[in-house]
């Protein structure tokens, strides 16, 4: 990410991030009075994240992320991994409150990383930032998926949050739909369809699309912009979880 990119984008977050709490904290007592009533529990939710890669050592030396407290409303029963530790969130999990299944599929839940943003540990615009427990995983599952970091934070919408559902699965009118045999279960394993790991893939090319657009200022604004413009789209149309 050149100089003028990296300003450009700065501004932009601290723009937006200020808009958007001016916007928004007026829903801050209407939602956390839903989440409080729901379920018992804390009104917000906070977790550590991956954010941007620090270093990536070859042949299986493992990773280091630039790790964060990301701060969310909360969707899930405040005993959500008492029992399963550190998992994905899957689409109908039944973890999730009545009030959070409506804060997910509207993204409302994800007001608060406005704060994450004016701190300078996220974007408006950037690849969905993943549990640390969990991306190692990923990255050693998923050739490059560690590589979607580099260089770039977090952000709380983006190019693959806006063009896939909550958890990363597209829809049945994408056009990456054209690849899914490439990109769905590799390997031909038995047993492994809607995996997880499928849905992280398809999200991956998404996310080094927009880390490609980057590299140059016109096509950064053109990317960074379109998917603003976006994500109020897919919020009033509900699509995920």
């Amino acid at each position: 990410m050149n100089g003028a990119v990296r300003l450009a984008k700065r501004l932009i977050d601290v723009g937006g991030a200020v808009a958007g709490l001016a916007v928004t904290l007026p829903l801050y007592p209407v939602i956390g009075l839903a989440v409080r009533l729901d379920s018992p529990g804390p009104l917000f939710y906070r977790q550590r994240r991956a954010g941007r890669l620090l270093r990536a050592e070859p042949h299986g030396g493992g990773f280091a992320f630039d790790e964060f407290e990301m701060l969310k409303f909360r969707t899930m029963r405040a005993d959500a991994e008492s029992a399963t530790g550190a998992v994905l969130a899957a689409a109908n999990d039944p973890r999730v409150t009545r009030v959070g299944r409506f804060l997910r599929k509207t993204r409302l839940d994800e007001l608060p990383q406005f704060w994450n943003v004016l701190r300078g540990q996220m974007s408006l615009v950037g690849p969905r930032p993943e549990r640390p427990e969990l991306i190692h995983n990923l990255a050693f599952a998923i050739p490059y998926f560690e590589e979607r970091m580099r260089g770039v934070k977090p952000g709380i919408t983006g190019l693959a949050q806006v063009s896939l559902g909550y958890a990363g699965k597209p829809g049945s009118d994408s056009e990456i739909l054209r690849f899914r045999e490439t990109l769905v279960n590799p390997f031909k394993l038995e047993g492994a369809e809607d995996a997880d790991a499928d849905h992280m893939r398809i999200k991956l090319l998404y996310d080094l699309a927009y880390v490609a657009s980057l590299e140059r200022l016109s096509s950064f604004l053109s990317t960074e912009l379109s998917v603003i413009a976006r994500t109020p789209l897919v919020m009033l149309r509900g699509v995920g979880q």
